[in-house]
């Protein structure tokens, strides 16, 4: 499972890309917001840290303005990844721009429904939101198992790209059913490394350790 991060913030992209781990980012309007910075400007940067696909998302909503987002979006590194909403004008988007050859992620994706569509468009990743699908009173897990099945019964390219993911139980659950990729803050990424057991393992060993009155160096 490929792992992308879900912010702005230059300083937890920096920190998350020098373990290795990281293969790509993904922002949005709301990110780039609270990041307080040009639009432009910020994305570029993030472009610089990591090798994978950053996606930067258009805010037009008919087909004709979200082209021309796009082709200026597309100019800032090779690695942007243009991110639609899953619309009638959305998906008409994501099928030129993938017909040309850059990549494109369909966001807001809450049915499979949805995501049979974004496939048959030839999206590059779907993005369907595991956390609001909750929130909402559904289980984001059934949706990530129906386009699974979907996309395998067809064998379309499109990645399950796991968004709005809320804490670590959802990226153990979609990588038991095989998603392509999850996008998530720092928090839950770092969330990812902790267990009890292995703060008591360090404190243990560390302890039988200083009592031999050695050093490694």
């Amino acid at each position: 499972m490929k792992f992308f991060v879900d912010t702005a913030e230059i300083d937890d992209i920096k920190e998350l890309a020098a373990t290795g781990l990281l293969d790509g980012v993904t922002t949005n309007p709301s990110l780039i917001a609270k990041s307080g910075r040009d639009f432009m400007e910020v994305t570029k940067e993030i472009c610089g840290l990591v090798d994978g696909p950053v996606s930067a998302e258009v805010v037009a909503l008919d087909h004709d303005t979200m082209m021309k987002e796009a082709e200026k979006l597309r100019k800032i590194a090779d690695n942007v990844c243009i991110k639609v909403p899953l619309t009638v004008d959305g998906l008409k988007s994501c099928k030129a721009l993938t017909g040309d050859g850059t990549l494109v992620n369909v966001t807001l994706c809450f049915s499979a429904n949805q995501a049979l569509l974004a496939a048959k468009a030839g999206a590059s990743f779907i993005s369907p939101f595991v956390g609001r699908h909750d929130d909402n009173g559904f289980d984001g897990m059934d949706l990530i198992e129906d386009i699974r099945l979907i996309y395998d019964n067809y064998d379309f390219q499109t990645e399950i790209l796991v968004a709005s993911v809320r804490h670590v139980t959802h990226v153990l659950e979609s990588a038991k059913i095989g998603a392509d990729v999850m996008t998530a803050p720092p928090k839950v990424i770092h969330g990812l490394f902790k267990h009890f057991l292995t703060d008591q393992g360090i404190e243990g060993f560390l302890a039988d350790w200083e009592k031999t009155g050695q050093s490694i160096l």
